[in-house]
């Protein structure tokens, strides 16, 4: 398969030591050597393939340097994306690398769209349509756990296990054919249904063993959407500063100081948080505080964790108990806060409203309790699961409702095979299945799809 040759800024702009200008294309070295001028007049066309080499880029028109580089040079197909590949290292200002970008343009790359890079490689058979969305996993992950599992994806350890188990089926289906092709001999048909069978049931319990730990994985890969609430002036924002580890919300002993959602990533104890602050969720006539509060209700209903704030120093109100009433059925975590100050609050009536979840008493003024938090929020998700590492970490939703469809396909064949459906019919629900896990590595998947999918990585990724 050929292409056009690409480029693009693979490094984040703004100021910095370095900026890298990668290119990727048949034309890359050829587009690389009308630029490059290299010590005692070396040649990009004329180097092997894994150098680097120092110069000067040249502007062919005005034939004037413009700026001073580290080129390296990678020849296909050993590279990320099996084409020639060059790296322009120069100096990380908008101003230098631009200038470079526009030089590479202006003689005969295009810039590249956003993940094409990484899209060409799976295109050119480098990589499958799974390790190339655990690229952007790998960017994006915010703890080291999410990082191990977008390494794992990467390695093809999902792709390894969802090949074998589409190997597993291609088997049946091969033994449906002959027992279709033959149907006079009744102890093919016999054999047919009885591995039929036991290799349907292995692929299910596969399939199974991925989804149960879907859940774990989607939070590593994703974050896990944590909402503080509580009454005003209990502590909430101090919470958030605290998780966060800087001032990020303004704590005031006015109620109502908190007027919006304040949003913030954390890492606690390897699990990713998006923390969310809410405003007091209170009776008021302020309509900007009111807007707050209309907003806090809403994120309380999508949240996956609840940390509900009461305060030790005063005595439960109804609109405390209205928040357990509110976070009923829902993952909470219990915090009263202000143990520094004389105790109000009715400890046993807490404990009665709780039920059965966590209590855990802070200080936050004086910095105690927050490591018994940080303890009961990861033990609650991960507690006895298994390891990052593990071969059979599943985190992307896609995949995950891949998965769920691929379930279901072949319970579907399961079931009527114990009916004694005829094979052919059988046959029709195998071959669902063998598709839809052959979507998530990108065996039989739609253009439309891959375009959508790599539209979402960052330009020159």
């Amino acid at each position: 398969m050929e292409f056009d040759t690409i480029a693009a800024i693979s490094t984040p702009m703004g100021e910095g030591a370095i900026a890298i200008v990668r290119l990727s294309g048949d034309q890359s070295i050829e587009i690389a050597d009308k630029l490059f001028r290299g010590v005692g007049g070396k040649r990009i066309k004329e180097a092997a393939s894994h150098t680097i080499h120092y110069g000067h880029i040249i502007d062919p028109k005005l034939n004037e340097v413009a700026e001073e580089v580290m080129v390296s040079v990678m020849k296909g197909p050993k590279t990320f994306t099996k084409e020639d590949v060059v790296e322009i290292n120069c100096h990380g200002g908008l101003v230098s690398v631009n200038r470079v970008l526009q030089l590479v343009l202006s003689n005969g790359a295009r810039l590249a769209e956003p993940g094409e890079f990484t899209k060409r490689a799976f295109l050119n058979g480098r990589i499958d349509l799974s390790q190339a969305e655990a690229v952007m996993d790998l960017i994006r992950a915010k703890t080291d756990r999410a990082m191990n599992v977008a390494l794992g994806q990467m390695e093809g350890r999902l792709s390894k296990l969802i090949k074998k188990l589409r190997q597993e089926i291609l088997e049946i289906l091969a033994h449906v054919e002959v027992n279709i092709d033959y149907p006079e001999y009744d102890d093919v048909e016999e054999m047919t249904h009885k591995m039929l069978l036991e290799k349907a049931q292995y692929v299910r319990e596969e399939i199974q063993k991925l989804l149960r730990t879907s859940e774990q994985g989607k939070i590593l890969r994703e974050g896990l959407s944590t909402v503080i609430v509580g009454r005003p002036n209990v502590g909430k924002s101090s919470l958030l500063n605290s998780l966060v580890h800087e001032n990020k919300a303004i704590v005031t002993d006015i109620p109502g100081t908190t007027r919006d959602v304040i949003e913030e990533y954390v890492n606690v104890r390897g699990v990713p948080l998006r923390l969310l602050d809410t405003a007091g969720i209170r009776e008021t006539e302020d309509i900007v505080e009111r807007i707050g509060v209309e907003r806090s209700r809403q994120v309380l209903k999508e949240a996956d964790l609840i940390l509900l704030v009461l305060n030790y120093s005063d005595d439960l109100t109804p609109e405390d108990e209205n928040l357990f009433k509110a976070v009923e059925g829902m993952d909470v975590i219990v915090i009263v806060n202000k143990t520094d100050l004389p105790q109000k609050i009715d400890m046993e009536k807490v404990k009665e409203l709780a039920k059965d979840h966590k209590i855990v008493t802070t200080s936050l003024l004086e910095d105690r309790g927050v490591d018994e938090l940080e303890e009961a929020i990861a033990s609650m998700f991960f507690e006895g699961s298994i390891e990052a590492g593990d071969l059979t970490y599943v985190s992307n939703s896609r995949h995950i409702a891949l998965l769920h469809q691929a379930l279901n396909s072949i319970e579907e064949a399961i079931r009527e095979v114990e009916m004694g459906t005829p094979i052919d019919i059988v046959q029709i629900d195998l071959t669902k299945t063998w598709e839809l896990l052959g979507e998530i590595i990108g065996d039989s998947v739609h253009e439309s799809l891959i375009d959508q999918l790599f539209s979402q990585f960052c330009l020159g990724k």
